[in-house]
């Protein structure tokens, strides 16, 4: 199933991908035989479906886990700690609690030291226990550079120790010890206020990695996860503001995408919406989009520019939600480089260009779409993550497996099922249920996570969905409201008076020329 989700995380210049905290039993090794390349493509949906895992979890499960993990406290992990009367020097520098009131969140990265490899990471525990300092996110992997050393990445909060205690601590008992500070003000968790902190913005997720997904496609195929790879560091060195670097594809990267490519456009006429459909004609007639090569991303960036002001971003793969919701504030979305492996065409367990270029790119060239997906994420700058998971769940029964009424029709605008072969027949069958959107029920609505949706939602018209998300946004608990300024390129809070008066005369001068404007038409 070719599906997306708001896309481990590069912190800092911490560029390791995620690794998830248990690995299933191993269900695909290395002596099965691989599909052939574009093998059973006469499958019906029916049976599609069941080919490999939706990417429901990378979204709506990664904003519920964060939830989670935003309530671990590092007591909860005394079960590896040394008794506490356990003598060590690592505590001989002294302790001193800050009086300020704002949560500090800082993200450390450290390497094992000498041949102590996980030994590392319970000292480091220890750290963390002697200051109150919460984990919320660990992660770790065996060293690229040297052998035997492992590296760990921890997210952190602690309303007392400060971070250059916490950083002396570990430099004791860690190597190449790194520290990122992130100060939480009394109005929430950080977010982005400028496009260039979006540079921060890269935690990706690894649940579909294919060196570490064993029921990947491209689990076995060594060429394939190094070429992944490689694309994966250029998204990691790209900074706001570069030209997005152009990929020289392959022979069998061009042939799949062409298959792909084929399949769907022979569906768009009868199944897509005629915004996608018109915008998908544009692209086709202005030469950026064709079956015979891959649309590069700076090209497409720069024509969803001149549309809709939106514009791409290289990723290396599946963001937080948290993350990729920010980054449609600033009518930026987030796109991997990547082409799914070639022996599964038609189903991709991750997002991959095929996805973005042909499922999202139509779709986020029409103003009204763009505005309803900027949106989405505006109003998750700063709430809790409960809310997250709400936003992140309309974010995925709408943008990327939304229906719409045209014309007395239903048509697909989501993104998820405009890429996807199977699951774009599937959806406007009557084999699903239909149901209108409706944002208080489709925020938490329950979801599969091994095959195709039971439940679909339909909206009456883009415009009529976005009143909606604005009067249910209206409703979350963020004690202050947020507005994009296009000019900046940036967040403004409005928190304070003088900033409402402030956006009440822009708003007054918007108006002036409108009004003019309705002077001179009558």
């Amino acid at each position: 199933m070719a599906e997306d989700s708001p896309k481990t995380a590069k912190n800092g210049d911490f560029s390791l991908p995620e690794l998830a905290p248990v690995k299933p039993p191993p269900r695909f090794t290395a002596g099965k035989p691989k599909r052939t390349p574009f093998e059973k493509l006469s499958k019906s949906f029916d049976d599609m479906s069941f080919v490999y895992p939706t990417r429901k979890k990378s979204l709506i499960e990664d904003a519920r886990r964060e939830s989670t993990r935003s309530s671990l406290d590092i007591t909860s992990m005394s079960l590896v700690l040394s008794s506490p009367e356990e003598k060590d020097d690592v505590f001989d520098d002294a302790f001193e609690p800050q009086q300020e009131s704002a949560i500090r969140r800082f993200t450390v990265t450290f390497s094992s030291k000498e041949d102590m490899g996980f030994g590392s990471l319970s000292e480091a525990l220890r750290v963390f226990q002697k200051r109150k300092v919460t984990l919320t996110h660990v992660e770790s992997r065996p060293s690229n550079k040297i052998d035997g050393q492992i590296e760990f990445l921890m997210q952190c909060e602690t309303k007392g120790s400060s971070s250059k205690n916490v950083l002396t601590a570990l430099q004791k008992v860690a190597d190449n010890v790194r520290l990122e500070k992130e100060e939480i003000t009394k109005r929430g968790p950080w977010f982005p206020t400028r496009v260039h902190e979006l540079d921060r913005c890269t935690h990706l997720l690894s649940n579909y990695e294919p060196d570490l997904d064993d029921e990947h496609p491209g689990f076995t195929d060594k060429d394939y996860r190094e070429r992944r790879q490689r694309i994966a560091d250029v998204a990691f060195k790209y900074k706001h503001g570069q030209p997005i670097p152009r990929v020289e594809y392959t022979d069998d990267e061009l042939r799949t995408w062409g298959l792909i490519y084929r399949q769907l456009k022979a569906l768009f006429p009868t199944h897509a919406c005629k915004e996608h459909i018109d915008a998908f004609n544009i692209l086709e007639k202005e030469g950026l989009y064709s079956e015979s090569f891959i649309p590069q991303h700076e090209d497409v960036s720069n024509f969803l520019k001149g549309k809709t002001g939106f514009q791409l971003r290289p990723v290396a793969g599946l963001l937080s939600a948290r993350d990729f919701l920010a980054s449609l504030a600033f009518r930026v979305f987030q796109a991997t480089q990547y082409v799914r492996h070639s022996s599964a065409p038609m189903h991709t367990p991750e997002p991959d260009c095929c996805h973005e270029l042909l499922g999202h790119v139509p779709m986020l060239a029409d103003p009204t779409f763009a505005q309803f997906s900027q949106e989405i994420g505006l109003a998750s700058l700063g709430v809790a993550d409960e809310d997250i998971t709400r936003l992140a769940t309309l974010y995925w029964f709408t943008v990327e497996f939304g229906l719409c009424r045209q014309n007395g029709e239903t048509r697909a605008c989501g993104a998820g099922l405009l890429s996807a072969f199977g699951e774009l027949q599937y959806a406007l069958s009557d084999k699903p249920e239909h149901r209108p959107f409706e944002p208080n029920k489709t925020a938490i609505q329950e979801y599969q996570d091994k095959n195709y949706q039971p439940i679909y939602f339909v909206a009456d018209s883009f415009s009529d969905a976005q009143s909606k998300l604005r009067l249910y946004a209206m409703k979350m608990a963020r004690p202050y409201n947020v507005r994009y300024d296009p000019y900046t390129q940036s967040i403004q809070v409005i928190d304070k008076v003088d900033k409402l008066r402030d956006a009440i005369r822009d708003l007054n001068g918007q108006m002036v020329v409108l009004t003019s404007a309705i002077e001179k038409l009558m």
